[in-house]
């Protein structure tokens, strides 16, 4: 990934926030002779290795399994806040008019080889916790013991385990750090009028980073 230094985000519990709150990742492999793209929600655990471990499941009807790369490592690409940015937010552009539209992105890079886990027991473990990270949110939350014992052992042969410890992570958070900061300012009010989820969630991000210059 082109990464400018003023863009790095090194701060690895910042990028592993990211991972946790976009788990889709876009897990990126050789195999085969080319390249192979697939998008799988990860779980991540903090404490194994230096960066983390990723854990996730494929179908077993999917090659990829079989075919990943034992020696090139994988990418899995976690997509965070994006949006576009209007020039017309700035005021530099209507005092000079030098100003173009961008797009800015937070983006989590996750580097590693990964492994094939084909048992039982560790894919139950996996599902199980899988299902109580992203039902917690609902009201009645279902759990995978609320299906029949048949049909889960069914399920669970159908799906193999997929490790990746994380080996090196990179995370940019391209949030206009490169404009003035009255630029900055126009970003997050034109982006606080916008008003949709993706905008609110980009403009607390340019927001922390603004703040985090006056702080210099």
């Amino acid at each position: 990934m082109y990464l400018q230094k003023q863009f790095e985000e090194p701060d690895v519990r910042v990028l592993q926030a990211l991972i946790r709150s976009h788990p889709l990742g876009t897990w990126v492999t050789h195999g085969d002779g080319e390249l192979i793209v697939n998008h799988v929600p990860f779980l991540l655990d903090p404490d194994r290795g230096p960066h983390g471990t990723l854990a996730g499941h494929v179908s077993r009807s999917n090659p990829i399994w079989q075919l990943f790369s034992k020696n090139v490592p994988s990418v899995v690409a976690f997509q965070g806040a994006e949006a576009y940015i209007t020039p017309s937010w700035y005021p530099s552009k209507h005092a000079h008019g030098k100003a173009v539209p961008t797009w800015n992105y937070a983006v989590v890079h996750a580097h590693g080889l990964p492994r094939a886990v084909d048992d039982r027991a560790w894919l139950l473990e996996h599902v199980a916790r899988l299902t109580d990270t992203h039902e917690a949110g609902q009201a009645r939350p279902w759990k995978v013991s609320d299906a029949p014992a048949d049909y889960v052992e069914q399920m669970i042969g159908g799906i193999v385990g997929i490790e990746i410890p994380i080996s090196k992570l990179v995370g940019k958070w391209k949030v206009s750090q490169n404009r003035p900061m009255a630029d900055r300012l126009g970003v997050v009010a034109g982006l606080t009028a916008r008003g949709d989820g993706r905008s609110l969630d980009m403009a607390a991000l340019v927001e922390r980073h603004t703040a985090r210059r006056g702080e210099d």
